[in-house]
């Protein structure tokens, strides 16, 4: 039985100098628990989907990361989601975006994909099929933490949004370097015994942000996209780059129309044409022979690998 499981929980500046060691202690901990909640369901001769799930839910249920119980704030002090899922083996798709009080968007976006007849539901719309579907909800303390909350009290009275960190404020235009950003969303991509893929991405999106902004995340083709015939992506980044540039399925167009391979499809989007727009940020990808790729052109990413070779790979900083 052969597989794959990719994951990552965000992408930005993230070196050794803002990183210490209990902090690295933690993010390991954390990424190889997301690794074995996924690849358990792929030992187990589960789908790439059920298995993206499993690994998401692991890391939205980690405060350590922009997804769901540790979402940013938005300009109200509220918590507002965005989730997305592709099943490769048919390009099925659903995604969510704004919801509150979910605990798991990820399963939110799965029962979008299945029952709904839809792709993309938002707001009170998707709470209220949320209900229906009977997914599991959570109060608003459930997702209070009290160094989001802190990064949101810094800059509630400003036009500036942050990216998931301190230091990194934005009012407008792109993202700047700094000693700070990062951004904390997370994804999965997997490709199980079938040789089906499937990719998923969750986050809580821009600390401060007003106008019910939403980014990349649950836009199928931007910020995450899977297809059987290509590969399977999940990205992480400044999110307003990666849906002008289309990120996710560029990858996919020069690996089905170039013949480019996964690596090679990586390195031009991620490493070419997005810093000639000035787009910061990752991604994560597989294909259906259970090929797999980290690629970022940020300082770092958190990201990890498990196969059923006995390969595992937890990583940081840049390659």
């Amino acid at each position: 039985m052969s597989y794959t499981l990719v994951i990552h929980g965000g992408a930005g500046n993230i070196t050794p100098a803002i990183m210490n060691t209990q902090q690295e202690a933690e993010y390991t901990i954390a990424l190889k628990e997301a690794l074995v909640k996924g690849t358990d369901v792929l030992r187990a001769g589960g789908s790439a989907t059920d298995a993206v799930v499993a690994a998401i839910c692991e890391m939205e249920d980690n405060p350590l990361f922009n997804a769901g119980r540790g979402s940013v704030f938005t300009k109200k002090g509220l918590n507002e989601m965005d989730a997305a899922i592709m099943d490769g083996s048919n390009i099925a798709a659903g995604a969510v975006a704004g919801v509150r009080n979910i605990k798991n968007p990820i399963k939110l976006a799965r029962e979008v994909m299945l029952h709904s007849g839809h792709v993309l539901l938002c707001n009170e719309g998707a709470g209220e099929f949320a209900l229906k579907q009977g997914v599991e909800m959570a109060p608003d303390e459930y997702f209070f933490n009290k160094s989001r909350y802190d990064q949101w009290v810094e800059i509630r009275d400003t036009d500036y949004t942050q990216l998931d960190h301190k230091g990194d404020n934005l009012k407008g235009g792109p993202v700047t370097p700094n000693t700070g950003h990062k951004f904390g969303t997370v994804g999965a991509v997997a490709c199980d015994a079938m040789g089906n893929i499937a990719a998923g991405t969750s986050t809580g999106g821009m600390t401060n942000k007003r106008f019910s902004r939403i980014g990349d995340s649950p836009i199928p083709g931007a910020g995450t996209y899977a297809n059987k015939k290509t590969c399977a992506v999940s990205c992480t980044g400044h999110g307003e780059y990666f849906l002008r540039a289309v990120v996710a399925y560029d990858v996919s167009c020069l690996m089905e129309y170039k013949g480019l391979s996964l690596q090679e499809a990586c390195d031009v989007v991620i490493k070419d044409k997005l810093v000639k727009m000035g787009g910061e940020g990752g991604l994560i990808a597989v294909d259906a022979l259970g090929n797999y790729n980290f690629c970022f052109n940020s300082a770092g990413m958190y990201r990890g690998m498990r196969n059923s070779e006995g390969k595992e790979i937890v990583g940081f900083y840049g390659m």
